[in-house]
């Protein structure tokens, strides 16, 4: 890539076939001081803090609570599995308690969910809080690329997690009735296809009972994990960081490699940081110590005891740790709890692409508020589609969630890894700690992060290549419409007319003017907007009042509404408004034209003149034969994701019947 891309700034929300629409960064920054979403309290307490919490218990730990389905049975029953003695069992109980303690617990509750943007976290809000004092261009680049590859790999969580979370559920019948062995993967299909087929509809429904779900199921399984310890209370010995070391000690590189599957007990981990605009700090914690992180342990400290008392229930240590007549209960419920897991991971996918869009990694896709009063419940049907199919197919082309957990693993870990990195940048220009301080405690992450990951890459072949695969696809179609809008931005700048000149030329040389108001979309607020010089150019004619409307993508969430728009009256019939939006939002142009303050433009309020109102977009055409550096097979590729993203009017929400389009080509 030859072409540098743009520091992680707010960036361009049109495709290029909208120039005129394109937004570039705000030049004058939000007020300093706190600004929480608008969805989250800012103290909860009483009944508010327990409802957040409930509802974090079904979001942030849907994932990370359905890993005792399948974690165990990776570490004595997966590729790199050991024998299920004594020793290897408590050294591996050791592994996974240590393991959730300082990754979960201290990594993220403790350090990393403090570095949030103004309530918001996600590796793209963290991104955006990387600071830009004390880096050169090329270390601002690297952080830029390294943010972006950690957001596509998140798209391999999204996809793998429903797939092995709903298929390790369902292969409960096989324990319950082996005869029915051959029922499981299209079952697991069924049942995926419906969630995907559901989406549409929004999550509010489902979404309510998120929370009372996965209670359930977190008490299911720590009352399953009493069960087991019960036949072995020694099992607590475990806890201390004895036995792990001693594991280590006695296998040498294998034991290593057993760390790839003791990973699995932190998938769901980055979601703690991911969701925390959803519900806050306290929140989140209360459901960890309280309910999530107990009930884990109970259950795989009951797995182990269990493996302790009879070492053939490694096959599928979760189900035959549960009696006989629970059994076709737990199946029900750890395939509701399934659903939940990856319901957060589908509407974490939709999210992320938003963000994604906004801040001007993505072309512009079809986002659907699917709830007036729950913000942030959005449908994205191209990728709830494209994540749907990839689901289904790993279902059918691994078929069991053992050969599933080989692909999974490498995803979470280099996320976590680069989350590591990012924070590091955060200590260092946002909080101003010194290399001292912020040093060894990346030092330390960074030594459980990379050792979790490179145990995970020896599952390349065996199915770690989708994830790497999958997220090299994404960053490369991320990376190439960053640098495909830079280039675009830097030729309109190069070759726009200054606004104050075309103004003062305007005096000099008045147009006829004709009644109504239009609506020009600019990416440049000091600029002419290209598409209303094609029209002065072809048509001759002005409207009586002329809006230059500019949207501009803060790095921050979500804008105050005191600060959501600006007007400045440049006389003659011209004003110039400035919309803000927050990279967790959507802009509406006619709402946000329709809510100006009164008396700021002159004439009629334009909420009253709706059909006297003219949209005017650019409709470019790209081609590629152009002088920029970058390379043709990616001049290719971005025309193709310009000409099949949303359009500007759409996007916008712009009335259909009131946009008039201007064409015109531009080389690449």
């Amino acid at each position: 890539m030859s072409s540098p891309l743009p520091q992680p700034s707010p960036a361009a929300l049109a495709a290029p076939g909208d120039l005129a629409a394109a937004p570039q960064a705000s030049a004058s920054p939000l007020p300093a001081g706190p600004l929480r979403p608008r969805h989250v309290p800012a103290a909860p307490t009483g009944k508010a803090l327990l409802g957040l919490a409930l509802g974090a218990l079904g979001v942030v730990y849907g994932d990370i609570g359905t890993s005792p389905l399948y974690a165990m049975k990776e570490c004595f029953d997966g590729p790199h599995a050991v024998a299920p003695t004594p020793q290897n069992v408590l050294g591996v109980l050791s592994l996974v308690f240590w393991a959730m303690t300082f990754v979960v617990t201290v990594k993220y509750l403790s350090f990393v969910m403090q570095a949030d943007n103004r309530g918001e976290g996600g590796i793209l809000a963290l991104l955006a809080l990387v600071g830009r004092r004390k880096l050169s261009r090329r270390g601002r680049r690297f952080l830029l690329l390294l943010g972006i590859f950690g957001a596509a790999l998140l798209y391999g969580d999204g996809v793998i997690t429903p797939a092995i979370s709903v298929l390790s559920a369902v292969e409960g019948l096989q324990v319950a009735a082996p005869a029915l062995h051959h029922l499981v993967v299209p079952v697991t299909v069924g049942i995926l296809f419906l969630l995907f087929l559901i989406q549409k509809r929004g999550t509010a429904m489902v979404g309510a009972v998120f929370g009372p779900v996965m209670l359930l199921w977190f008490g299911a399984i720590a009352a399953a994990g009493l069960h087991g310890i019960a036949h072995d209370p020694g099992v607590f010995r475990a806890l201390s960081p004895v036995p792990a070391a001693e594991f280590f000690l006695r296998h040498r590189g294998h034991g290593y490699l057993v760390l790839g599957a003791v990973v699995l007990v932190l998938t769901g981990g980055e979601a703690l940081y991911a969701d925390m605009g959803h519900f806050g700090r306290r929140p989140i914690r209360l459901a960890w110590f309280g309910v999530a992180m107990p009930a884990l342990l109970l259950n795989y400290f009951g797995q182990g005891a269990m493996l302790l008392h009879d070492p053939s229930v490694a096959r599928n240590p979760f189900y035959m740790l549960v009696p006989g007549w629970a059994l076709y209960p737990m199946i029900g419920i750890a395939t509701a709890a399934t659903i939940v897991a990856s319901q957060a991971l589908i509407s974490g996918a939709f999210s992320l692409t938003n963000q994604a869009v906004q801040l001007g990694y993505s072309p512009r896709v079809t986002i659907r508020h699917t709830s007036r009063t729950e913000y942030g419940q959005i449908y994205v049907p191209e990728v709830n589609w494209a994540v749907g199919v990839a689901c289904i197919a790993l279902v059918l082309g691994f078929k069991t969630s053992g050969a599933l957990a080989a692909a999974y693993g490498i995803a979470v870990t280099g996320t976590m890894t680069i989350t590591t990195l990012l924070f590091h940048r955060v200590m260092r220009d946002r909080w101003r700690w010194p290399l001292g301080m912020a040093g060894p405690l990346t030092a330390a992450f960074l030594s459980a992060d990379l050792a979790f990951f490179g145990a995970n890459l020896v599952k390349f072949e065996d199915g770690g290549w989708f994830p790497i695969a999958l997220a090299a696809g994404v960053f490369t179609l991320m990376s190439t419409w960053r640098a495909g809008r830079d280039v675009l931005a830097r030729q309109l700048r190069e070759a726009g007319l200054p606004l104050d000149l075309f103004l003062q030329d305007l005096e000099k040389h008045p147009p006829y003017r004709i009644p109504g108001t239009a609506v020009f979309m600019t990416s440049n607020p000091e600029g002419v907007p290209p598409v209303m010089l094609h029209h002065l150019k072809h048509n001759k004619v002005l409207h009586e009042r002329v809006l230059l409307v500019s949207i501009l993508t803060e790095e921050v969430p979500a804008v105050a509404p005191a600060e959501r728009v600006s007007v400045r009256d440049l006389g003659n019939g011209f004003h110039q408004v400035v919309g803000r939006y927050g990279f967790m939002e959507t802009p509406d142009v006619p709402a946000l034209l329709a809510a100006l303050p009164p008396r700021s433009i002159a004439g009629p309020r334009l909420d009253r003149v709706a059909m006297d109102t003219t949209y005017y977009l650019g409709r470019e055409t790209l081609l590629s034969t152009g002088p920029s550096r970058m390379a043709a097979w990616r001049k290719r590729l971005f025309i193709v994701m310009a000409r099949n993203a949303q359009t500007a009017s759409s996007f916008f929400g712009l009335p259909p019947n009131r946009v008039v389009e201007l064409g015109a080509q531009i080389q690449l």
